[in-house]
Formats: structure tokens, sequence, C-alpha cells
């Protein structure tokens, strides 16, 4: 199955991604697009065998513009390449499974043809995802508490206070009652305090 799973990169998945402009290292597929770098990532399982091979898919942009902002908040320490958005497939797709299975029992040409299908779906997905600003909007409508350091330094920086204001009544909502909150809570207010707010 292993053979059968590097066949299948080869010459199923490498020529998808090629023909979209990305370039093939070891499981990774990545295209830069200005200040962008969006990236595949195949993940196998540690639990594959001869005749089972599973693996996952992970969906990931890195944005030279939040490296650059992160290289500021930690005083010149550098996140190379560090994926800033991230996601696994079906988050971006939903039709598409946690993760793959290839088995002796798996009809080959179907599983290609969804896999692909899937892919390509995600690659559109991601295609709306062209700035910073996107990045850090996909976390606020999310709630999320990943990267939402970064983002109040993104909104404060460019002058949007009500949007950072918004976002962090939308976290407070979300984790005010949890015990570690008084430690975010703590980082946010610094944060504002070092934009005057």
């Amino acid at each position: 199955m292993q053979e059968l799973f590097k066949e299948m990169i080869k010459n199923e998945v490498k020529p998808l991604f090629a023909r979209q402009g990305y370039t093939k290292k070891a499981l990774n597929f990545r295209r830069v697009e200005g200040d962008l770098i969006y990236e595949f990532n195949f993940q196998k399982s540690q639990a594959n065998t001869a005749n089972h091979v599973r693996f996952y898919i992970n969906c990931m942009i890195h944005s030279k513009e939040l490296a650059e902002l992160q290289s500021r908040i930690s005083g010149g320490k550098t996140m190379q390449e560090q994926a800033h958005w991230i996601c696994r497939i079906e988050e971006a797709v939903p039709s598409a499974p946690d993760r793959y299975s290839l088995t002796p029992d798996t009809d080959l040409v179907t599983f290609s043809k969804v896999l692909l299908s899937h892919l390509e779906e995600a690659m559109e997905y991601m295609k709306n995802i062209t700035s910073a600003r996107d990045i850090v909007e996909y976390y606020m409508k999310i709630t999320a508490l990943h990267l939402s350091e970064e983002t109040f330094h993104f909104l404060l920086q460019n002058g949007d206070t009500t949007t950072a204001q918004k976002y962090l009544q939308q976290l407070h909502a979300e984790y005010g009652a949890e015990n570690r909150w008084a430690i975010f809570e703590k980082k946010y207010a610094a944060i504002f305090a070092a934009y005057g707010l």
C-alpha cells in the first residue's frame, strides 16, 4: 500500500498541484503568491501498516506581513515560514473525511477522483484568503484565541480600534468564564496600552 500511495502522489496529486503553480518537496506542496505562501501537507498516520495507509491533509498559509509583525512583537525573533492560517482539509471542504484510508479493497480510480476533487475545492477555498487581513478576519469570525495577540496588534497599528474592541468583547464572551482568561486579559490590556488605549 505504501507503494500505491507513492504512485498516487507522483502520478495524480503532483500533476494537479503543478498545474496550479505548486512545487513539491517531500509530502509538501507550496505556492508563493506575493506576501503569502500557500501549502498543503500530506501527513501519514503513525499507525500505518503494510496493508493500510492512512493520511491527513493539512492546509496552511504563511503571511510575510504577519511574520514581520510577530518579529516586532517578539523583539526581533523571526518566525520562519510558520503557518499563520492552518486547518485540516475537512474544515475547508466539508465533504472531505478527517483522514483518508487506502487498503487492498480500495477502488483506486474512485479514490483518486475524490481526493483530487477535495484538493481542488481546498485550493479554491484558500484562493479567497489573499492577505494578512483575511487571515485575522478568519480567526475573528470563529472567535479563536489562535493569533489573537497578533490580531490586536494588526488592527491597532492600522487604527482599527472599533474592530479590536469588538473582537475583545467576542473573546471575553467566549472565554471570560475560564480561569485562563485572566492571563489573556492581562496580555490584551498591555497590547491596547502600547497603542495608547
